[in-house]
């Protein structure tokens, strides 16, 4: 018998994964092209054509500065629309989870599988970002091979979010108030365009609160070839939001499913 909310990874948890992994394989090439080329876009226009009047920013050539903030919001993208709009998918139109818990699997197992796959796909997305990167010079370390593990982290702490949402979503057009409200102006303030530091220091304050600029201050050193600082505070953040997340979606979705 399993515990309210813990899953069984070796076993439960990787059987969704696999499961979810089987199916994005059909669709493998079009996927990684969706996650790939908004970030692509970004990188080329602003990188390039804005990067050539800024020059540096905080001591790195511009691109490098965006190439890192695009890495980490790329991947809060990724667990956050995979976890909501995939999730949600399976969970109401489809019924796939109907089907799951008809097995021994329970719905924490499930959730933790769908977050280990979103994870999987920062990984996959960004580490196709981060090639592109390289190509055109904004990553100036070999300390960048470490950027994919912290992807990894990032789509833990954003699916367990965007869990939260497929959970009580009536219907898809629910998660525009997240992405409006919530991604929207993490993606503006956390520090992908420009240094928090230059915000009104009450708002730097408030950043601080946001996983995002976690993130992007956990990738920036990476691949700018910079000491880090704060790791501690930076990785106990992002796995906090994960873990919270967890645990209120599991909540939420069995009382949507079970009761």
């Amino acid at each position: 018998m399993t515990t309210l909310f813990l899953p069984r990874f070796q076993d439960a948890a990787l059987a969704v994964w696999r499961r979810n992994t089987l199916v994005w394989r059909k669709l493998m090439l079009p996927s990684i092209l969706i996650n790939f080329g908004e970030p692509f876009l970004y990188l080329l226009g602003l990188g390039y054509g804005l990067g050539l009047f800024i020059g540096e920013m905080m001591h790195m050539p511009y691109l490098t500065f965006l190439a890192s903030g695009i890495l980490a919001s790329s991947a809060m993208n990724t667990a956050s629309f995979e976890a909501m709009f995939s999730v949600y998918t399976r969970m109401i139109p489809q019924k796939t989870y109907e089907a799951i818990l008809t097995t021994p699997l329970e719905v924490q197992d499930i959730l933790a599988g769908e977050m280990l796959w979103c994870a999987t796909k920062c990984v996959i997305s960004g580490t196709a970002i981060l090639i592109v990167a390289a190509f055109l010079g904004a990553v100036h370390t070999w300390h960048a091979l470490w950027v994919p593990p912290v992807l990894f982290l990032i789509g833990l702490c954003f699916s367990g979010m965007g869990l939260i949402m497929s959970a009580l979503a009536p219907g898809y057009d629910f998660f525009n108030y997240y992405v409006t409200l919530v991604l929207t102006p993490m993606f503006i303030l956390s520090g992908v365009f420009y240094p928090v530091t230059s915000l009104p220091v009450a708002l730097q304050s408030l950043v601080q609160l946001l996983p995002l600029a976690h993130a992007v201050d956990l990738i920036r050193p990476l691949v700018a070839g910079l000491p880090l600082s704060n790791v501690a505070l930076h990785l106990a953040v992002l796995a906090g939001y994960g873990i919270v997340g967890y645990l209120i979606a599991v909540r939420l979705t069995r009382k949507r499913l079970l009761v």
